[in-house]
């Protein structure tokens, strides 16, 4: 499959007379897809029932007659202002109680039936205008759930819902009541209807409410995101696709993702590491310009599992964006860089985000493919040479890793729930263990927690799951793999398991204790190493295979082992070393900055550091991309 580029259009936002020379000049940039649409409610229906299609109609022409494949995008993030006064009740509350108001976008509680059928409707008169338009080639439904904290409201729509979806889950007021252990401190309920959301208490809520609560909210947006399917998919059998965002983990991408045909993500590397991932001062300042060097691959490799194969990038940065503390403009070839890192993960497009910077509201200072003036912008210039370096390679395929690590949503809101330290996070534990993979030149495949087989993995990866699906925990025994700290250490409910956890066949261990640290203690380890953040203690016959320096199991297990604790980025090197010496794979122990990641044909070697850095007798410039036959 060859791969593609696109980008993100609005033609609301220009005069009609510029439509047509726009394309032509995507054209000739190597673009082959345009998204538009999913902003445009007001524009298309301007007041209830009274529809202007004409100018989208047109576009679409304008853009398909030049030769670019479009993807229409539902408008359901932007419902117009007439939408409020319909449905007064339709905005999310926040977890103060605080209706969040029109004014920007995503206004919406998805547990709200009325604009869940308005959605629908929008959605309908989509498909049935434009689902034979063979400009059409892709939908996109909505844009980026969860953006700006909306997955979870706190709304009486989303009380009322809760209490529905309680009731199908337990069935019976006294199931729930056991199960949430609510005879500790009386929080016996005599209905479903007497249950708040777990917000506005004086201190914290039970956790296995919140847990259900989050599940709920999970599958709000899994239904919401279904309907709008349905309703597409009568009409076309174009692909369906979701832009999903990064490092977002308040819902369920996987069980999205079941409903779609191909996953997408919207990748701004620079504005992540300043807004979204931790990082000392002088890391974020080395890669100031980059962007992380593991977090768009992360993404990469997880949105490619939830696409079961099939994945984009639909917004890629160009340059500065509007939105992070901070906005710095990319080192020239970044956004070259960054697509051929996509492509070597399998994307079979990278769409950039946008086509013209806007000149006016919240964006106007996001930079695009061209300036406002109409001129070239940096990255346009990039994104050529991709598309000529495209036409160029042959297709380098997608080959599959030797290394697999298991992410698990839910386990995120369990811990989101009860931390238990206030820096344990699921992702920040998963993404720490990602990133010595990655520092060793190992390609991994991410992998669902529903997972049945690892047969085909050197060595597998499953720290911080909560509890363990029945497949993943067959597919454990026997397998060469590492889990832990937290992993199976409570139930469903999130309670504390009798026999205590983890319970996997072949690993006789048992979490007897466990504690979490401040960011200055560590816990030394006999290899020089330390554990940070958490620490456990553990009880059973398994070989231990690593200590701590006052005695205790570090690593207990053999093929299958048990990780007691959060390793520090130095401890996890040593630990992947050993992994990769006994399964006989190569561990690179790469210069910093430089990552490598190996396709069907091709070795492509990726240079995020600031200054050139010598790979193999090739220097690699600042920014620069290299890649060689195997």
């Amino acid at each position: 499959m060859k791969r593609t580029l696109g980008v993100c259009y609005y033609p609301e936002h220009w005069p009609e007379d510029i439509w047509a020379e726009d394309a032509r000049r995507m054209v000739d940039a190597g673009l082959s897809w345009v998204r538009i649409g999913e902003f445009a409610w007001s524009r298309l229906e301007p007041k209830p029932d009274e529809f202007d299609w004409g100018w989208l109609d047109r576009a679409i022409d304008v853009l398909g007659n030049a030769g670019l494949k479009v993807i229409l995008g539902t408008p359901t993030a932007t419902p117009p202002r007439w939408m409020l006064d319909k449905h007064p009740d339709m905005l999310a509350v926040d977890e103060q109680g605080r209706p969040r108001g029109f004014g920007s976008r995503r206004h919406y509680c998805f547990s709200h039936r009325g604009y869940r059928e308005e959605s629908k409707r929008i959605t309908r008169k989509f498909a049935e205008r434009y689902g034979t338009n063979k400009h059409i080639q892709a939908w996109q439904t909505d844009n980026e759930y969860a953006c700006h904290d909306t997955t979870r409201s706190y709304s009486d729509a989303a009380t009322e819902g809760f209490h529905f979806w309680l009731a199908q889950k337990y069935q019976s007021i006294d199931a729930l009541n056991r199960a949430w252990g609510n005879v500790f401190w009386s929080m016996e309920y005599d209905d479903f209807v007497d249950i708040d959301l777990p917000n506005l208490t004086v201190t914290e809520p039970n956790h296995p409410h919140v847990l259900d609560f989050y599940r709920y909210s999970s599958d709000m947006v899994v239904g919401f995101n279904r309907e709008q399917v349905d309703e597409i998919r009568k009409h076309t059998s174009a692909p369906i696709i979701h832009n999903y965002m990064g490092r977002e983990t308040s819902f369920d991408h996987f069980k999205v993702g079941a409903d779609l045909d191909i996953a997408s993500w919207d990748s701004y590397p620079i504005g992540f590491l300043s807004d979204r991932l931790e990082g000392s001062p002088e890391f974020k300042r080395r890669f100031l310009r980059q962007g992380h060097p593991d977090n768009q691959a992360f993404h990469h490799d997880l949105y490619r599992a939830v696409g079961k194969g099939r994945w984009w990038i639909m917004e890629q940065q160009p340059g500065p964006v509007n939105w992070a503390p901070y906005n710095p403009a990319p080192l020239p070839g970044m956004a070259r860089l960054w697509a051929w890192e996509a492509f070597a993960h399998g994307a079979e497009t990278v769409c950039y985000f946008r086509w013209r910077q806007a000149p006016f509201a919240q964006e106007q200072m996001h930079a695009g493919l061209l300036r406002t003036d109409d001129q070239d912008a940096p990255a346009l210039a990039e994104a050529q040479q991709v598309s000529q370096e495209i036409n160029d390679l042959p297709d380098v395929g997608t080959a599959k890793a030797d290394v697999a690590l298991v992410f698990d949503y839910e386990s995120a809101w369990a811990w989101e729930a009860q931390p238990q330290g206030a820096d344990f996070d699921q992702f920040r534990l998963a993404f720490s263990a990602y990133r010595a993979c990655r520092r060793a030149g190992l390609n991994v495949d991410v992998l669902p927690p529903d997972t049945d087989d690892l047969s085909a993995y050197k060595f597998t990866l499953a720290p911080g799951l909560m509890h363990l699906s029945g497949s993943l925990r067959n597919a454990l025994t026997g397998a060469t793999a590492l889990i832990g700290p937290r992993t199976d250490t409570k139930t469903q409910d999130i309670s504390i398991p009798t026999p205590l956890g983890p319970n996997v066949d072949g690993l006789n261990v048992s979490v007897t204790l466990t504690e979490s640290l401040p960011p200055d203690v560590g816990v030394p380890l006999e290899n020089g190493g330390q554990f940070v953040h958490w620490r456990e203690m553990l009880e059973g016959d398994a070989s231990v295979t690593l200590r701590t320096t006052d005695g205790h199991a570090a690593i207990m297990g053999d093929k299958l082992r048990y990780l007691a604790g959060w390793p520090d980025d130095a401890t996890w090197d040593l630990i992947l070393k050993d992994l990769c010496d006994e399964t006989g794979l190569t561990h690179h122990a790469l210069p910093d900055g430089l990552r490598i990641r190996n396709t069907q044909t091709h070795r492509f070697v990726f240079n995020y550091a600031p200054e050139t850095i010598e790979w193999n007798g090739t220097e690699i410039p600042a920014a620069g991309v290299h890649w060689e036959a195997l």
